[in-house]
């Protein structure tokens, strides 16, 4: 893969694989390989696209599925996951290190995905919320979304809440992160983060009692 140059270009070179994609997943080489040592070989202008390919590997999947919990579509997921991983590319020789690296990742990916949102906003864009029929329908009807009927209440909650409220909560149910690893990404204090946690909860455990889904 010859070096990277301009956003277009890089687009053009990433190949992210579909998520969905799962015999392609499997024979994909084992992706065990510290962080420390993507990062020595990301840093290297030699070894830079195998460290990156490396990153890929380990990471996109998880990274898919945070974004596309903000998003919600599949194709936006994914073109978000692209800007994600070009930035990445772009800037991991700005990476100090004072934090983890998949902090990091996530922070860039959180940040792209309320960009987007924003966005999309501004152009006036139909999203999934926007076109009348509950979220929890058209997930179901989302040939990518293989969820059960449980699963889409949630996502329907989950739209229901703020949107601090909402990240936090995914960050912390679905990514199982620790909160002091969520006040890296969120850059919000480890207290408050707790206390959108807890009001994120009660709300969607409100949201499943009123509907007898408990």
């Amino acid at each position: 893969m010859p070096e990277f140059g301009h956003g277009n270009e890089i687009r053009g070179k990433l190949h992210l694989i579909d998520l969905h994609n799962l015999c392609y997943l499997k024979q994909m080489p084992d992706t065990a390989i510290p962080d420390e040592q993507i990062l020595s070989l990301m840093q290297d202008q030699e070894t830079r696209e195998k460290g990156f390919r490396i990153l890929l590997r380990k990471y996109q999947e998880r990274l898919y599925w945070h974004i596309r919990r903000m998003v919600l579509d599949h194709e936006d997921a994914n073109d978000v996951l692209q800007n994600c991983m070009v930035k990445v590319f772009r800037n991991i020789d700005q990476f100090e290190g004072k934090s983890a690296l998949y902090t990091w990742l996530f922070r860039i990916a959180t940040n792209e995905s309320i960009t987007f949102l924003n966005q999309r906003k501004k152009r006036g864009s139909t999203s999934l919320d926007e076109e009348g029929a509950p979220i929890a329908n058209q997930l179901k009807a989302d040939a990518y979304f293989d969820g059960d009927e449980l699963q889409a209440a949630l996502h329907q909650a989950l739209h229901g809440l703020p949107d601090k409220q909402r990240q936090v909560f995914n960050l912390r149910y679905f990514e199982e992160m620790s909160y002091q690893d969520m006040a890296a990404v969120l850059k919000t204090s480890e207290g408050a983060l707790k206390a959108s946690f807890h009001h994120a909860v009660k709300k969607i455990e409100h949201y499943f009692r009123e509907r007898g889904l408990e």
